[in-house]
């Protein structure tokens, strides 16, 4: 009788694994590409307001329209802010935690094509210095120079975020509609109405962002005011900046234009009276109605003008 032959599991031998783990498919890591969307299209509306803004421009100075400036401005303005916002700050880890995570490097590029865009078109209309107006001046704010020991940094004093926006955009807008003006006065009073709704406007996003801007040490108006100091200082700043329109319309320094007038002021009411409560966690129904009455007002006055042919 033929003996059982037993065969250990030992002594098997199964066929080699040879797949090289470099040939392995490997997915592509895309855990940062919805913050990092979110980061791009953080500054879309504001970047097209402020396009709209210097059509408004326009047409308050009596000046021939420029599209290809309108487009400019507002490529400049997306470059600069969303540098703003790729260039990591203390406050935004607050205020818009959900673009942590974002590829910085991406946001980075996309600014600079922006820029580069932009700052063409301004150079084919012959006023290419303004491009990089707010660009020195979103820098300095955003990080500062050192020059030797010293530090010149424009984030952090009271009311100087607000002041830098105001100024800056102000000029910016009244600088591109207002260059070839033949008079200054108008182009100084266009100025100083953008200016004021735009520190107006910013002043009233920081009530959302108190809570990090505190923790960053950055004295907006109501961190260091209050709520309701800051809300009677930016409704007298309001009402003098649509008086002074008004009056320059009446005069006819500047253009007739009575539903920018009497839309910017409803819409700036609105504006200082619901939105300057402060809140850490804002609803989306709130969000949408601010962004639809801030950075949608200019998309409104110019769809009523188109509307209403006046």
């Amino acid at each position: 009788m033929a003996e059982k032959t037993v065969i250990s599991t030992n002594q098997l031998s199964y066929p080699k694994n040879n797949n090289n783990s470099s040939n392995r498919f490997v997915l592509p890591d895309i855990s940062g590409l919805l913050p990092t969307l979110h980061l791009l299209n953080s500054s879309t509306l504001v970047s097209i307001s402020g396009a709209l803004r210097i059509y408004l421009a326009f047409l308050l100075l009596q000046m021939q329209f420029n599209l290809l400036s309108c487009v400019a401005g507002g490529l400049v303005v997306y470059a600069v802010y969303t540098l703003d916002r790729a260039l990591d700050s203390e406050e935004d880890a607050v205020n818009r935690s959900e673009l942590t995570g974002a590829r910085r490097d991406v946001a980075l590029f996309v600014s600079l094509l922006a820029f580069l865009a932009g700052a063409y078109f301004l150079f084919l209309d012959g006023i290419l210095l303004l491009a990089f107006l707010p660009l020195v001046t979103g820098y300095l704010y955003s990080k500062g120079i050192k020059v030797g020991k010293y530090h010149l940094k424009l984030k952090g004093g009271l009311g100087v975020k607000n002041l830098v926006v105001g100024t800056t955009w102000g000029a910016f807008i009244a600088g591109i509609a207002g260059w070839y003006a033949e008079s200054l006065f108008p182009v100084i009073a266009v100025f100083l109405f953008f200016g004021i709704k735009l520190f107006v406007n910013s002043s009233v996003y920081d009530f959302k962002d108190i809570k990090g801007d505190a923790l960053a040490g950055i004295k907006t108006l109501p961190v260091s005011l209050g709520p309701q100091r800051t809300r009677d200082l930016l409704l007298g700043m309001h009402l003098f900046s649509h008086s002074l329109l008004g009056i320059l319309i009446l005069s006819e320094t500047i253009a007739y234009e009575p539903i920018i007038l009497v839309y910017s002021f409803i819409a700036g009411f609105i504006c200082i009276s619901r939105f300057t409560v402060p809140t850490e966690n804002e609803s989306k129904g709130r969000m949408h109605k601010r962004l639809f009455v801030v950075d949608g007002e200019s998309s409104v006055m110019v769809g009523l003008k188109a509307f209403t042919g006046m």
